[in-house]
């Protein structure tokens, strides 16, 4: 295991975003369509919040697939926005903090991604399961 490694190693990159004006049918568009649980929500490159699957799932009944849910899902998706049910104080870290350094935040913390800046903008995400695979290679 390298020491100081950092976090870059292991970020994604180029990220998936969401803007706050953007349709919670769009969002959840790209969770599946990119297999992904965390999206962060921008203002040209800085992060303004976050949307998780898990956020829209509060709202919806996304799992269920017949047509009658689904014309229920639009209905409670045009009553909210993405600004509405996104969390705005978000934590980050930066390029130059560690891998570990990055685990420690997330494991003292009660969510399971982190957007990654550099001058303040979003240039990638690192989740638990990115984390998961590099000790997985370190074995």
């Amino acid at each position: 295991m390298i020491r100081k490694a950092p976090i870059t190693m292991i970020m994604t990159e180029p990220v998936i975003t969401l803007n706050r004006t953007d349709s919670l049918e769009k969002a959840e568009y790209l969770f599946k369509h990119h297999h992904i649980r965390h999206i962060p929500v921008v203002e040209d490159k800085e992060v303004i919040g976050m949307l998780s699957y898990t956020d829209l799932q509060r709202l919806s009944f996304i799992d269920i697939t017949t047509e009658n849910q689904l014309d229920t899902d639009a209905m409670v998706y045009n009553m909210f926005t993405i600004n509405q049910i996104m969390k705005k104080k978000v934590v980050s870290v930066c390029t130059s903090n560690s891998i570990k350094e990055v685990a420690e935040v997330l494991a003292s913390r009660e969510f399971h991604a982190l957007p990654v800046l550099e001058n303040n903008q979003l240039v990638g995400i690192v989740t638990t399961t990115d984390l998961i695979r590099y000790l997985i290679k370190q074995f």
